[in-house]
């Protein structure tokens, strides 16, 4: 049995699935936070979160390295760590660290520093001569304009070190570049009370279908599990509408996506890590979007062990304590399996959502997960919005996602302004 330290984490689907792999993996965990009170808000009413069922519960000011370092160097002396965890990107680089500190295993901390910083690894896929957008980074709003001008319309923003999408936004021309500026310089410390990089980057529009590669790289060697798809919605924001996994791709495409996320994490030098590789498959070949060195959100890891039987939250947990993951594949019975995600579209009250009970009991569903009545409405930005979510499977082939699309149609949130 081992212990694990988790230090921090997500609130959403991995906040639940990693403390369920620990406990399948016949181990436990300590987890440490900065604010107790983060996930017991998220909890539903009457519940508690799955975090709060560690063996200890412990707070200490996650945000400062300096102060956190040789805290957890005594908790370890006392506790005895194996293996050291987080699903919340902002803790990636300090996880690193951490687990570098105590001699346990874990990545690189410069490769997870790198890939967590979307400029960072920008540069570094550069200068390993891997194809992708032509790009600047920029420290200011002029120098973003003179940038652009030379790169050309149309463009993406991006904030350098934000997640689920936040702030990124398609401009066409300069003054959507000066408005998606002047958004992103209103947010300057992120959820997590931690100071954003006073820089963004900006990229080419990249064209075509856009994919992820789940990968697993252990001991110098990445496997790939295998590619999800996405639907993009919301413009100019890039919003997250649906995956299906696996993606419905010509077997070469399919090939090139994997062989891109490879070169990628191995130019970021990344190692003992599970990752989520996001990709254009532009008309000129895959190109590279950004590498995540963490399992994938949106319950894609779920659609992948509904198919696959391949558990990558457990094998999070394996890498953690340096123990070879699972990854044989078994027949599940289905050959595909999609979410789609309800994306309101208007700001106001939740006062129900019609077609629940019917979508609820429709065949072949594995999921529904709906907002409750009452819930605040914003209309979306970003994936931190959603009202819920529809998952199905498809026992015969790749045709999930389009269940799960007529699903999503027949669901219709009623908000109201009070």
């Amino acid at each position: 049995m081992a212990h694990l330290l988790m230090v921090e984490s997500w609130v959403g689907a991995m906040s639940r699935l990693l403390p369920r792999a620990i406990r399948e993996g016949g181990h436990e965990f300590t987890f440490l936070t900065r604010d107790l009170h983060h996930y017991l808000r998220s909890a539903p009413e009457g519940a508690a979160h799955p975090l709060l069922g560690a063996r200890n519960v412990l707070t200490a000011d996650t945000n400062d390295l300096e102060t956190l370092l040789p805290y957890i160097e005594r908790l370890h002396s006392a506790l005895g760590f194996d293996g050291v965890i987080t699903s919340c990107d902002y803790y990636l680089p300090a996880v690193a660290r951490i687990a570098g500190h105590l001699g346990l295993p874990g990545p690189a901390p410069e490769a997870v520093e790198s890939a967590c910083r979307k400029d960072a690894t920008r540069q570094v896929l550069a200068a390993a001569g891997l194809p992708g957008p032509r790009f600047a980074v920029c420290a200011d709003r002029s120098e973003a304009a003179a940038a652009a001008a030379e790169i050309g319309y149309p463009l993406v923003l991006k904030p350098v070190d934000l997640c689920a999408g936040m702030f990124v936004r398609r401009v066409d021309d300069e003054a959507e570049l000066a408005r998606a500026y002047r958004a992103l310089d209103g947010f300057p410390v992120n959820a997590r009370g931690q100071r954003r990089a006073p820089v963004v980057l900006l990229e080419e529009l990249l064209h075509g279908p856009e994919v992820s590669v789940e990968t697993v790289t252990f001991d110098g060697t990445t496997q790939v599990v295998g590619v999800t798809d996405k639907s993009v919605g919301g413009a100019p924001a890039f919003i997250e509408t649906g995956h299906m996994f696996p993606a419905a791709l010509p077997a070469a495409d399919t090939a090139a996506a994997g062989e891109t996320a490879r070169q990628a994490i191995e130019a970021l030098g990344l190692d003992g890590v599970v990752a989520h590789t996001e990709i254009k498959l532009t008309p000129d070949g895959p190109r590279l979007i950004e590498v995540n060195p963490r399992p994938a959100g949106n319950r894609i890891t779920e659609l992948i062990r509904h198919v696959t039987g391949v558990d990558i939250a457990a094998a999070a947990v394996d890498v953690a304590i340096g123990q070879r993951p699972d990854l044989c594949i078994r027949d599940t019975g289905l050959r595909s399996a999609a979410i789609g995600f309800l994306v309101p579209q208007s700001t106001g009250v939740l006062e129900e959502i019609d077609g629940a009970d019917l979508v609820r009991k429709a065949p072949g569903v594995l999921e529904v997960q709906l907002a409750d009545p009452g819930k605040p409405v914003k209309a979306a930005g970003s994936n931190n919005e959603y009202l819920g979510h529809v998952m199905a499977g498809d026992a015969e082939g790749p045709a999930a996602r389009r269940y799960v699309e007529a699903l999503l149609s027949e669901l219709r949130p009623r908000v109201v302004n009070r």
